[in-house]
Order: structure tokens, then C-alpha cells, then sequence
């Protein structure tokens, strides 16, 4: 007996190259809309330059992709961005795995970043948040823990008007789907490193 010879069915094939393109066409739109914040990310660079330099720190925080461009921003801060200068405080929260999974059991994942803000949050610090829906539960507890604490609290956010915009003492909403949020983010993190590198130079720290 003859086995018979099973073709695969193929699928016919994505136009790839017509997604791709329609992704950068959507990121590029996404981008535009992220430059009209560019004086509002340069005041940011600025004031946490100046808060850095004089002993404060960064809290950061965010879920998924969020988390991701937190700890991102962490890296340049405490490690470098461009040249060599001095070290910089600043704590991506979600990256204290043991601390992360003990509030979450005990208390439940909406304070997983809360109970840090309140452990670690002084006057004068700043709480950075990063959400692509500005809606996240557990970032909303950490923007009103951040106000208990006596610390600026700060959202770099999806469209708005949302929640955690609302909530936070000072926003900026970013136009485009979740995907190009995230990629602006980035951006936007980036740009603030930049005028933070502008602002503290290569003095070493007092």
C-alpha cells in the first residue's frame, strides 16, 4: 500500500512590507504629536536635574512595556547616558522582585508600587509614572501615595484626558495606539536625558 503524500497547506503570505510600513507611518504620526511636548519634557529635564543634584531621587514606575522604559530611564540615570558625570538616585520600583511579590501577596497587586512609594518617597523626591491607558489601578494608589508622601508625582501617559493624568501633579498625554505610546515614551525619556546630561554636566557630585 501506497502512503499518500500530504501537501501542507500554505497560507498565503503577509504583505509585510506593507505593515511595517504602516507601523513607522503610524509611529511617525505618533512622534509629531510627542514633539509638541517638547518644552514641557525640557522643563522636565531641567527640574529633575535640579533636584537630583541637590540630594532628591527618582521613583519610577509602570506595568508590561511601562516597566520596561522605567527601568530604562533608571539605567541612565544612575549608570550614564551620554558622557561620564556623576550617579544619580533613582529606583525603577517594579525591579525589587522580592518586594514586588510580598506586597502583592499581602496587600494585592493595586500597592505593589504604593507601599514602596510610601517606604521610599521623601518631600521633594519625584514619582514618575508611565502608562499607555492611564488607567492602571496600581499606579493610580502609587500617584496618591506619592501626594501622602510630600513628592512631586509626574505621568507620562497615553491619551488623555485619563485617570492617572488627573491624579498626578503634572502630565504629559501621548497621541497614538499603545504600541507607538511606548515607542514615544522612549523618545520622550531619551529627550529628558538629554537636558538632564545639559544641566548637571560633568561636575562631580557635591
Amino acid at each position: 500500500m501506497t502512503t499518500p503524500t500530504l501537501t501542507p497547506t500554505i497560507a498565503a503570505e503577509a504583505p509585510t512590507s506593507t505593515l511595517v510600513s504602516s507601523h513607522f507611518d503610524a509611529l511617525a504620526r505618533a512622534l509629531d504629536h510627542a514633539r509638541r511636548h517638547a518644552d514641557h519634557l525640557e522643563t522636565w529635564g531641567r527640574e529633575l536635574a535640579t533636584r537630583l543634584k541637590a540630594g532628591r531621587r527618582l521613583l519610577v514606575a509602570g506595568n508590561g512595556g511601562s516597566a520596561a522604559e522605567a527601568q530604562h530611564l533608571t539605567a541612565e540615570l544612575v549608570g550614564r547616558y551620554r558622557e561620564d558625570r556623576a550617579a544619580y538616585s533613582a529606583i525603577s520600583l517594579h525591579a525589587e522582585s522580592s518586594s514586588v511579590t510580598a506586597i502583592g501577596n499581602d496587600y494585592g497587586f493595586d500597592q505593589v508600587f504604593a507601599r514602596q512609594v510610601r517606604a521610599h518617597a521623601r518631600a521633594g523626591d519625584i514619582v514618575l509614572l508611565l502608562s499607555t491607558s492611564g488607567g492602571s489601578p496600581n499606579l493610580l494608589e502609587a500617584a496618591r501615595a506619592a501626594e501622602e508622601s510630600g513628592a512631586t508625582s509626574w505621568a507620562l501617559t497615553g491619551p488623555g484626558p485619563n485617570p492617572l493624568a488627573r491624579l498626578c501633579d503634572d502630565a504629559i498625554c501621548l497621541d497614538g495606539a499603545s504600541p507607538h505610546v511606548q515607542e514615544c515614551q522612549l523618545a520622550a525619556i531619551h529627550a529628558v536625558c538629554e537636558v538632564f546630561d545639559a544641566c548637571v554636566g560633568k561636575e562631580p557630585q557635591s
